[in-house]
């Protein structure tokens, strides 16, 4: 093989292979069972839990269903969800620790369940979950973990190798974890969804829920309404908050992925580092070959610069795994998560006054199984069964210990990017700029955000973020303008691409700019 080099556009592989179907925006006001927000694994579970037992769903989907965070996913179903057991048996207790993790195994039986009995041909593997440490400090928590796995009756064993070139202190496996092809697999739901009635709405933008005497009524941005007993608010970053305030309660993280071809074959089971800089490994198939996924580089959205650089640096290590010109990398893309101050996902009622408007939110990059469980527990609310897990999970658990010192410090965090926005003098000018490159420009004193695209066109718009107001930040890597306080993420024409932010920045004609003089000195530059 050639010097492998990074592809130039962010496209996850599960695109490749999957046939979704479209569907039309919402055009009248309806009257449900159910309506819920959001087209990911959450929703569309939900959907398909209720379609079932016979209510009446409509989902409604701002963009298309499966590209959001679920579309961007690594797929891994486990619950083996990094270093967490040792930290909930010591913060929350040994009960919450347990239900922690059989509410995880049991979204991946409902998995699994669901592939077997409706034949769901999504490359379903049952796999072993390592994780791994390559420094002494590292190693100390993963002995540390295993007492805890050893404490919840977890199957794994504490191991000295991988068959990887990495040199590690230990691993801790997890025995009877799984992984998937994830579109294939939600899309066969939607099909069924639609075969008993249910409603799929796309270019759909829910921005209110409204009471309508013991009712919740769902308001578009094109002012249709929806009628239901219960809101389920499963998109990414509930698009209703009613007083919850979940955008002070959770931080937004990107990682980002290689698919990488090699010449050696997939040793089996996959793989995650516990220190940093993190890296996973694990197997997946694209055009009928087998391939590697190599993932890893997590930060805060919108915090950092040079993103392409996360990229880079997977690519150095994926030298050091298959050595230098032995690979080919086919894919890259990165996803983004939000995580609780106490890492344990929000999912119910979203607040004691509101019992029929259920959010899930927070799942830490481990939205199979968290969005499995969750769309499992607001189905279970929705029929009237009991569910074991309602507690554990409940948005209204948010308490002074070990929460309050977290949360103090997340939102330390927003007040320094806030205020460290308002502070910089950007002198880029439009002139200077290459073609496909973004950068932050002043325009007659005010910060505004540049894009010129590979053919030269030019794209203006504001910086300050439409949530509270924070400044941008540009991500080269994919083209998008990032919020360092809360995750917003707009494309280069100012469209949201991820909440908490409802309301696209505002754009602004190059040309009529132009006749300004702008980007020239004597005006200001």
């Amino acid at each position: 093989m050639t010097q492998p080099k990074l592809p130039d556009d962010s496209q996850p592989i599960w695109f490749d292979e999957a046939s979704i179907p479209t569907f039309q925006p919402l055009t009248e006001d309806q009257t449900v069972d159910v309506a819920i927000v959001g087209g990911g694994i959450t929703g569309i579970t939900a959907a398909y839990l209720l379609t079932q037992q016979g209510l009446n769903v409509a989902l409604l989907e701002a963009s298309t269903i499966l590209n959001g965070t679920t579309g961007h996913t690594t797929a891994k179903i486990t619950a083996q969800h990094g270093l967490i057991y040792d930290e909930l048996i010591n913060k929350q207790g040994y009960n919450p620790a347990r239900m922690y993790y059989e509410a995880q195994t049991d979204a991946l039986q409902l998995i699994e369940e669901l592939v077997q009995n409706h034949q769901i041909d999504c490359h379903f593997e049952k796999q072993d979950a390592y994780l791994y440490s390559t420094s002494g400090e590292y190693k100390n928590k993963l002995e540390k973990e295993y007492q805890a796995y050893d404490h919840l009756n977890i199957k794994g064993n504490l191991e000295n190798q991988i068959p990887f070139n990495v040199t590690i202190e230990n691993a801790l496996s997890m025995k009877n974890q799984a992984q998937f092809h994830p579109l294939k697999y939600l899309t066969h739901l939607v099909n069924l969804i639609t075969q008993q009635g249910g409603k799929i709405y796309e270019q759909t933008t829910a921005v209110d829920v409204e009471d309508a005497h013991g009712s919740a009524v769902v308001v578009t941005r094109e002012g249709f309404r929806i009628k239901a007993n219960y809101v389920l608010a499963c998109s990414h970053f509930p698009f209703y908050e009613g007083t919850g305030m979940y955008f002070t309660r959770m931080y937004a993280s990107r990682a980002y992925a290689l698919a990488v071809k090699a010449e050696k074959p997939y040793p089996g089971d996959y793989f995650l580092s516990v220190d940093q800089p993190d890296r996973s490994i694990r197997k997946s198939y694209l055009n009928g070959e087998e391939i590697y996924l190599i993932i890893g580089e997590g930060h805060k959205t919108g915090q950092g610069e040079g993103m392409m650089k996360h990229y880079k640096n997977l690519k150095r290590f994926c030298d050091k795994v298959f050595d230098e010109n032995s690979y080919e990398i086919l894919h890259r893309w990165s996803t983004q998560d939000l995580t609780t101050i106490d890492k344990i996902p929000y999912v119910g009622a979203i607040s004691k006054k509101r019992q029929n408007v259920l959010i899930a939110t927070g799942f830490r990059k481990w939205g199979m199984t968290n969005g499995t469980n969750a769309a499992q527990l607001m189905s279970d609310i929705v029929l009237g069964n009991l569910n074991p897990y309602e507690q554990l999970f409940s948005p209204s658990r948010f308490s002074a210990d070990p929460s309050l010192k977290k949360f103090f410090v997340e939102n330390l965090d927003v007040a320094k990017h806030l205020i460290k926005g308002k502070m910089e003098m950007p002198k880029t000018q439009i002139d200077d700029m290459n073609n496909d490159e973004g950068a932050v420009i002043r325009v007659n004193g005010e910060r505004k955000g540049a894009y010129k695209d590979k053919e030269g066109n030019v794209y203006v718009v504001d910086t300050t973020c439409t949530h509270v107001g924070c400044e941008l930040n540009w991500n080269e890597s994919e083209r998008t303008w990032d919020c360092p306080c809360h995750g917003s993420r707009f494309s280069y024409t100012g469209e949201v691409i991820e909440g908490p932010a409802e309301t696209p920045l505002p754009q602004h004609d190059y040309k009529m700019l132009e006749n300004f003089n702008f980007n020239k000195k004597e005006s200001g530059y």
